[in-house]
């Protein structure tokens, strides 16, 4: 990283330079540090417990929400409207060959040890099958595929939202941060007081955080809202919404408390500062920096087949070590080296022929943006 000057320390990111900007390498680091927070919740021991890495989920999602919105509304500023159809294709051939492959291993395995029912994976394989993974309440060997099962309903929605509010004739930004706040206010006000007795209301939050992150997607991608947004972009005040994240990332536990103990109500708070600590990534500075460095990067991109593949990673660490740091150490790289071999042989090709599919279909349109840290 080069030295910043005095002056470019408190220079703020110009909304040209933020759009011309086609590649965000700083999203895929956080994704890596999201992936390894949530192994090293579950294989750490209580050694890690203050770090509260369970809750990096909710960082996943609001990346995705940011992530989602902005391709597609530079698809619609670049071509004057977004497909549905590509984007199901780009999401279908991003998703579900390693997920439906894991699946089948996973099925395999248990099947193979003759606990397919004891382990309760029958019981939930319907729920699997139509990613209704979030509904299971109870533990199978594919635990962490609930999140699966979130993010594939807000992706029959709000892409959907985005095309019809698209007709619009004028206002249709309006429309879509009315709808999008509307959202998050719904779930704050009126789901959260529910949230630690009703099953539907308690889901409903992971929702809001997607939400979260289309409406930083929004305001950043719109004059006006980068904006308000824009004094947040410099070096100096980057670097210190990073460090602001480390700390709210280790508070959780007390914030929890301090809430009434329910986790549900420290989401909400958790999405917005992940959506800060996203401003600071897609911003110049040593933020930015440490993100995009090639060993962040190199665990982003596989961080979706390591954070399904985790399962079957302790199940390896778990023949030698007892839960600890040592194991959640081990773990990651059992899982890191699963998704090596995902990434080459199953999630690359078919991300390139889901591209082909689309490629196929619009010969004459301008390439797609190339972001980086594409959604889960």
């Amino acid at each position: 990283m080069s030295v910043l000057s005095r002056r470019s320390w408190w220079q703020p990111l110009s909304h040209t330079d933020y759009l011309a900007s086609s590649w965000f390498p700083g999203l895929t680091g956080v994704r890596a540090l999201a992936a390894v927070a949530v192994v090293f919740f579950h294989y750490g021991g209580p050694i890690v417990d203050r770090l509260q890495g369970w809750i990096a989920v909710q960082l996943f999602f609001v990346l995705s929400g940011f992530l989602i919105t902005t391709l597609a509304l530079r698809e619609e500023g670049r071509t004057g409207r977004i497909s549905l159809r590509d984007f199901y294709l780009r999401r279908v051939f991003r998703i579900l060959p390693v997920y439906f492959l894991l699946l089948a291993l996973t099925t395999l395995a248990v099947t193979l040890a003759g606990s397919y029912e004891s382990s309760r994976l029958a019981d939930a394989m319907p729920y699997y099958l139509v990613f209704g993974n979030e509904l299971v309440d109870f533990n199978t060997p594919y635990p962490t595929s609930w999140s699966l099962g979130v993010e594939e309903k807000f992706y029959l929605v709000w892409p959907a939202l985005l095309v019809l509010t698209s007709f619009a004739r004028s206002g249709k930004t309006a429309l879509r941060l009315l709808f999008g706040a509307s959202a998050v206010l719904g779930v704050v006000l009126f789901a959260l007081p529910l949230a630690p007795s009703h099953t539907w209301a308690s889901l409903s939050v992971h929702y809001c955080s997607l939400v979260i992150g289309c409406l930083l997607g929004l305001a950043l991608h719109h004059r006006r809202g980068f904006a308000l947004i824009r004094p947040l972009t410099s070096p100096a005040v980057a670097t210190v919404l990073g460090c602001g994240f480390v700390v709210l990332q280790f508070s959780v536990g007390p914030l929890a408390k301090a809430l009434g103990g329910h986790w549900q109500f420290v989401v909400p708070v958790y999405a917005a500062g992940s959506a800060l600590l996203l401003v600071a990534v897609v911003s110049p500075g040593p933020v930015r920096w440490l993100l995009s460095s090639r060993p962040m990067t190199f665990v982003g991109d596989r961080s979706y087949a390591l954070y399904l593949a985790q399962t079957a990673a302790a199940g390896v660490s778990g023949w030698l070590l007892p839960s600890g740091l040592a194991k959640a150490a081990v773990t990651t790289a059992v899982a890191l080296i699963f998704a090596c071999a995902l990434r080459r042989w199953v999630e690359q090709p078919a991300i390139a022929y889901g591209r082909k599919l689309v490629d196929r279909s619009r010969p004459a349109a301008a390439p797609v943006e190339a972001t980086a840290g594409a959604a889960t």
